[in-house]
């Protein structure tokens, strides 16, 4: 069988520190930055000539916080409890751990070690290595009339959210910006939980705790609430 070497482009700065909470699909959290740093030999001005001609981009990726694959795999929008052919499915746990994420371009920067990409949402942990990006076409890549399944509706935000006393006092201590506050709030309120943990009338006593920005943050989920109950620097 033949095989194929290939190399990053990059890496993804991200406020995502873990797979943990990261939004299952690049739109979902639009208040979060997605950066693309070139590295040598693509970090050349000339590659990227053109480039803000086209306003989203498609980025292909290795899950590299992964280990292995699975022939089946429990989608979270079927409730993490019935299997599927990986195929069938969108699972970070694929036989060549590679990933696909359409994402908007927002500007670029031009750094002493090269440009960087920044995007408008996205759905990549910090580190994850990009192996190419290539223009979004409207006319060839947007497809009506498609069957998507069990995935045929967009998914929406589940949980209210609040902050308890404590965690006020820590957004206040720590210097929390207007966007890191939004973007906290936005990625619990997608209830970043494994989808096994979210059954309706049972009760949730785990608590939970994600990397996310430069914060560590412990959360309890009660019914349709999510309320910060901690908020550390890391």
């Amino acid at each position: 069988m033949d095989k194929y070497t290939i190399e990053p482009i990059g890496y993804i700065r991200s406020p995502y520190l873990e797979k943990f909470a990261v939004p299952r699909q690049p739109g979902l959290v639009t208040t979060a930055t997605t950066q693309l740093q070139l590295i040598e030999p693509y970090n050349a001005q000339e590659i990227i000539d053109g480039i803000e001609q086209f306003s989203h981009y498609w980025l292909i990726f290795g899950f590299h916080q992964n280990q292995g694959w699975k022939n089946k795999v429990r989608p979270p929008r079927l409730g993490g409890n019935q299997k599927i052919g990986v195929f069938a499915s969108r699972s970070t746990f694929r036989p060549n751990g590679m990933g696909l994420s359409v994402l908007e371009l927002s500007h670029i920067d031009y750094l002493s070690e090269g440009p960087c990409l920044s995007f408008h949402g996205g759905d990549l942990v910090n580190g994850t290595p990009v192996f190419d990006i290539k223009p979004y076409l409207d006319y060839a890549d947007h497809i009506e009339h498609t069957r998507a399944g069990y995935a045929a509706e967009a998914p929406t935000a589940k949980l209210d959210l609040q902050w308890s006393e404590i965690a006020l006092r820590q957004q206040k201590n720590l210097g929390l910006t207007s966007n890191d506050i939004r973007l906290i709030e936005d990625v619990l309120r997608q209830d970043p939980r494994p989808s096994y943990r979210y059954k309706p009338g049972k009760a949730d006593h785990h608590h939970y705790g994600v990397q996310l920005i430069r914060f560590n943050i412990r959360f309890i989920v009660t019914g349709e609430q999510c309320q910060i109950i901690e908020i550390s620097p890391l």
